[in-house]
């Protein structure tokens, strides 16, 4: 206990001495506090309380009672695991496949396998209606089948798996990259099978990667708004969806504030595995990767069972995606499938407004998200200082809190002065900065943790100061994270539905809003038009970022080393 006392003490007075950090904490402390945790307050506050702002659990006791609700908190739970497991399991095979093989294409399906994540999360879920659903082009023009379940559990795990599949891969591909094949070839010169190489050796290796992938597509199901509107029904109920519709159809925020929390338990208790505990139990195994080992570790069957595995994989990720492209030149789908360019005319002119706003408040978000999340990273792992836990669990939180949950927090609590930003421009902007930023600073944290704090010691040792070394050695370091950071927040602002769809209003519209109000219509290749032209610029702001930075990232690869 005293040495403890004795340490905060040292970095109390270390920082009192440094009054440029000591302000820089304040205001990050300050802000993280207003958009991160006081929004999470009044949703907790307003679901405990009566009309009388007394404590009260009557909320709760109702909608517990209530078998409707209590279904869907089951069902959540349910395609929640469910799309952990499968997608985790295809993230698995998709990344063993391209690490253990030497299979043809394996550029097609590295590609393949992040496209879903350039695209809106539900587009997904349209593209499964527009092909299996009552006049799909499968089930209906193919197969003549006008009953099949597209509605409920089954195509809404569909929908999950392919949208978060992508998210599974990149981790699980990081993790198998990173095992030695140096092991596999000591345990082959052991006589052990192939089988038994996978299983006792790579397959052991792989297990805290596993864990954390499944808890981070738990986390991301859990939280998924845009497919279950479109693809649950009323007879497959999700406490997402329940939610945002206790708000928006019954007007009872209270409900909806105790639905949305309901929903936030699981996801901080899969977080704080995931973040505290999973990623403590980590094999570090870096060395050579011989390639010998890569023909050694399957054998030819089964290099090409797992081809055709992943072959079907990609056919129907592509399959999925290249039926919105043909959906927006289709006068009427399923019913008229003559070529048209009219719904892009339709686009221009009803939602030309929501594309200007889209693209606004994104450009606005991006950067702002992207330096912050660097600079919290910059704290979390350079400096020292009383309560750097506490920064980087509040800096991290929204990873775990379910878009619903945030946007009836934002509504709740920015909605009077001096606070009154409902129905503006700023909500949006804020609530898109502070709800991605997890991604810049977990890109931050990983690389800088890769630097050998030798070199910055070093430009101490020669004089510099703290701003020398942070504008001559850590910010060139982190050059690709911050890109990094930049089209993820870039892409996500893009194609936000959960918390946005609260927070929208008159005056500030959505793409994506407008591509579920198309969908709800029936209007389904005016809502494609919508997707195909979101998709459209997300991949020319990525295309003209990456020419922008390219030399600047080129740079430092070279110097540092950094992939």
């Amino acid at each position: 206990m005293e040495i403890a006392n004795k340490e905060f003490s040292n970095k109390f007075k270390s920082l009192m001495k440094n009054p440029s950090l000591l302000i820089l904490l304040i205001a990050i402390f300050v802000v993280l506090f207003i958009f991160i945790i006081y929004p999470l307050f009044k949703v907790l506050i307003i679901s405990f309380t009566d009309n009388n702002n007394n404590f009260s659990l009557d909320v709760y006791k109702s909608i517990l009672s209530n078998d409707y609700m209590k279904q869907g908190f089951k069902n959540s739970i349910l395609v929640a695991t469910l799309t952990a497991v499968i997608g985790t399991l295809i993230g698995y095979l998709y990344a063993y496949t391209i690490n253990r093989t030497n299979i043809p294409f394996k550029n097609f399906f590295r590609t393949i396998a992040i496209v879903p994540m350039v695209f809106p999360p539900f587009i997904g879920a349209m593209s499964i209606i527009m092909l299996f659903g009552f006049n799909g082009l499968i089930t209906s023009k193919l197969f003549g089948i006008r009953t099949f379940p597209v509605y409920g559990l089954w195509g809404l795990m569909i929908a999950q798996v392919i949208t978060f599949f992508p998210v599974a891969f990149i981790t699980l591909d990081g993790v198998l990259s990173t095992i030695s094949p140096t092991l596999e070839d000591a345990a082959f010169n052991l006589k052990a099978s192939r089988w038994q190489v996978f299983t006792k050796v790579t397959l052991p290796l792989s297990v805290p990667g596993i864990a954390s992938t499944m808890l981070v597509l738990f986390i991301e199901s859990l939280a998924d708004f845009g497919n279950p509107l479109i693809l649950a029904g009323a007879s497959f109920p999700v406490l997402s969806v329940q939610a945002y519709l206790e708000i928006t159809g019954m007007f009872n925020l209270k409900n909806g504030a105790a639905l949305a929390v309901w929903l936030l338990v699981p996801s901080l208790i899969a977080f704080i595995l995931q973040k505290y505990w999973v990623n403590k139990k980590k094999y570090i195994t870096v060395t050579g990767k011989p390639t010998t080992s890569q023909v050694k570790s399957v054998s030819t069957s089964a290099k090409w069972i797992l081809f055709t595995l992943c072959m079907i994989v990609s056919i129907f990720i592509v399959l999925i995606y290249a039926t919105i492209f043909w959906g927006a030149f289709t006068k009427a789908w399923g019913m008229n499938n003559q070529f048209t360019l009219d719904n892009f005319k339709y686009v221009f002119d009803v939602g030309k407004e929501s594309i200007k706003d889209t693209l606004a408040i994104a450009l606005t978000s991006t950067p702002i998200s992207a330096l912050l999340g660097m600079i919290i990273a910059f704290l979390i792992v350079i400096k020292s200082y009383p309560g750097k836990k506490a920064l980087e669990f509040i800096s991290l939180l929204n990873f775990a809190v379910p878009g619903t949950v945030v946007g009836i927090g934002y509504i709740l609590g920015f909605n009077t002065k001096p606070l009154l930003l409902t129905g503006t421009f700023a909500i949006l902007v804020l609530n898109f900065i502070f709800r991605y930023i997890p991604v810049g600073i977990q890109s931050g944290i990983s690389l800088l943790n890769q630097v050998d704090p030798a070199i910055e010691e070093a430009a101490y040792t020669l004089g510099a100061n703290d701003s020398q070394v942070f504008l001559k050695i850590t910010l060139p370091l982190i050059i690709p994270a911050f890109f990094s950071a930049l089209v993820y927040s870039f892409v996500r602002a893009m194609t936000a539905i959960s918390a946005a769809i609260f927070l929208v209003s008159a005056d500030w519209n959505l793409m994506t809003v407008q591509i579920l109000s198309q969908t709800d219509s029936g209007r389904l290749s005016e809502a494609c038009a919508f997707s195909v032209i979101l998709i459209l610029l997300i991949l020319a702001f990525i295309l003209i970022l990456k020419i922008f930075l390219k030399n600047k990232v080129s740079l430092v690869d070279n110097n540092f080393g950094i992939e």
